[in-house]
């Protein structure tokens, strides 16, 4: 039961986030900043720190931020796939699809953080809410993200409120998928590697640019800073 309301509560901090998003649109570059810095510090304050954490004992330092490397470049090459596919389609008069690639990998991510609330629930009561814990404060985040992410790359609202819905689901999916398997320590260790590699590319060439392209502002830049500070203040207090 405990479980099954974690799951609920990721799952509407995620939708609320985004659907915030959706509404205001006209303050979007606002959004895309302060969305651009809280990326960027989930991926170097949060996802591969404690990959290193996980990982020490079992890899070299050079090794996990190898993975690292790997993810952002990984990304980085799909990521201009889907561009050169999208200019063709464009020429032929269809929709680019983008902005379906940032959007799925966040909800992949929500759902390995529901496998991770899971996994830590397994060790113990006490791990487990203080990784669910910080799973919640930056759901809401993950929520505006995908949002951003998938109008920045379709520019449509019914698309844009599908992957919400996917990732408000994919946390407690996570959750209920450890009913079933259990993940050695050292693989997930690589699994955050991997993906704080795909959210920097994700913050910094993606978001980032955006949100200076469409409002090219000192308050814009304030915003992809505040998003910083916000993670890294929510990060801190969800460790303590």
């Amino acid at each position: 039961m405990t479980l099954l309301i974690i799951g609920i509560a990721a799952g509407l901090a995620t939708y609320i986030g985004g659907s915030l998003a959706l509404r205001f649109q006209n303050k979007i570059h606002l959004i895309l900043g302060f969305s651009a810095g809280a990326v960027i510090a989930v991926a170097l304050i949060d996802l591969l720190p404690e990959a290193l954490e996980l990982g020490g004992q079992y890899y070299e330092t050079g090794a996990i931020t190898a993975v690292a490397v790997f993810g952002f470049a990984a990304f980085m090459i799909l990521d201009r796939i889907f561009m050169i596919g999208v200019k063709e389609e464009e020429g032929h008069g269809g929709h680019g699809h983008r902005g379906h690639l940032g959007a799925g990998s966040l909800t992949v991510h929500s759902f390995l953080d529901g496998v991770a609330i899971g996994l830590a629930f397994q060790v113990s009561a006490a791990l487990g809410a203080i990784v669910a814990v910080a799973v919640l404060v930056h759901d809401f985040s993950d929520g505006v993200n995908t949002v951003n992410l998938s109008m920045v790359g379709t520019g449509k609202h019914h698309i844009a409120r599908r992957w919400l819905t996917a990732d408000a689901l994919a946390p407690l999916l996570g959750i209920g998928s450890t009913l079933f398997f259990s993940v050695p320590e050292q693989y997930l260790a690589l699994i955050l590697a991997l993906f704080s590699g795909f959210f920097l590319y994700i913050g910094a060439s993606e978001l980032l640019p955006e949100s200076h392209h469409r409002h090219p502002r000192l308050f814009t830049s304030f915003m992809t800073v505040l998003g910083m500070l916000v993670m890294f203040a929510a990060i801190h207090f969800a460790g303590v």
